[in-house]
């Protein structure tokens, strides 16, 4: 069976909100309707956003990161939301994995934001219905698209190319190898839900430095008269403090 989901590597999300922006601009004039922003900016803020991108400190002072952390819905394989509701308005789509809301059938009973354990579900306050990320389904089917736009807004906008989109159970997929050589992980998996969605971990990125490269005008061969030594060509730093 056929799973669409994200792969979002957080090595390279840069935070910049560009897959809120774009995921915002498409839904909104797309099938999902107007998406409220009744007071988006002010001390108690209501919105409503298919896709939110958190930002976290960790570490102490002064070993410390800064990790930017988008989510949206996870597009479970055993999803919480599906069965809690009480008129059949979320379901999961056998053809291809998506999880979905039927406007028409939704009550804005919030039984499905309780249910999700992850807080991707959220209300919609002038229309009272539940929405969440559809994964751009009236995007990714659109034949009148060229076939490299049937892709998620949030997919196509990202600078970083930290998002990737396809089917996980295609051990060939691009998302399937990421998941695969880079250590993907689901989030929560403790809940049993089986996200589809993935992250790739945070690592370190290694530029390996060589003497050639440092014969600059502005970065000599030689500073302060001191030689660099063999560590440069493996990529490590010289103290030249003393």
């Amino acid at each position: 069976m056929t799973q669409l989901a994200l792969v979002i590597d957080l090595n390279v999300c840069v935070g910049c909100h560009a897959c809120v922006t774009s995921c915002k601009e498409w839904n909104t004039s797309g099938s999902a309707g107007p998406l409220a922003d009744l007071n988006p900016y002010g001390a108690d803020p209501t919105g409503t956003f298919f896709n939110r991108v958190q930002t976290f400190e960790v570490g102490e002072f002064p070993d410390t990161q800064t990790v930017h952390f988008p989510k949206s819905c996870l597009h479970c394989e055993d999803p919480p939301c599906v069965p809690v509701c009480p008129t059949g308005a979320s379901y999961k789509r056998a053809e291809d994995g998506i999880v979905l809301v039927d406007y028409d059938k939704c009550i804005g009973c919030k039984y499905c934001a309780w249910a999700c354990p992850y807080g991707v579900r959220e209300l919609d306050e002038k229309r009272q219905v539940m929405t969440k990320c559809t994964l751009c389904v009236d995007r990714i089917y659109d034949q009148t698209l060229p076939e490299r736009d049937r892709k998620p807004s949030c997919v196509l906008a990202c600078p970083t190319n930290a998002r990737l989109f396809g089917d996980v159970h295609d051990p060939d997929s691009i998302v399937s190898k990421a998941i695969r050589e880079q250590a993907g992980y689901p989030l929560m998996p403790e809940q049993g839900t089986r996200p589809a969605n993935h992250y790739l971990p945070r690592r370190k990125t290694e530029l390996p430095l060589h003497p050639d490269d440092l014969v600059r005008a502005e970065n000599p061969l030689r500073v302060d008269g001191v030689e660099p030594g063999p560590a440069f060509a493996h990529g490590a730093t010289e103290d030249f403090s003393t």
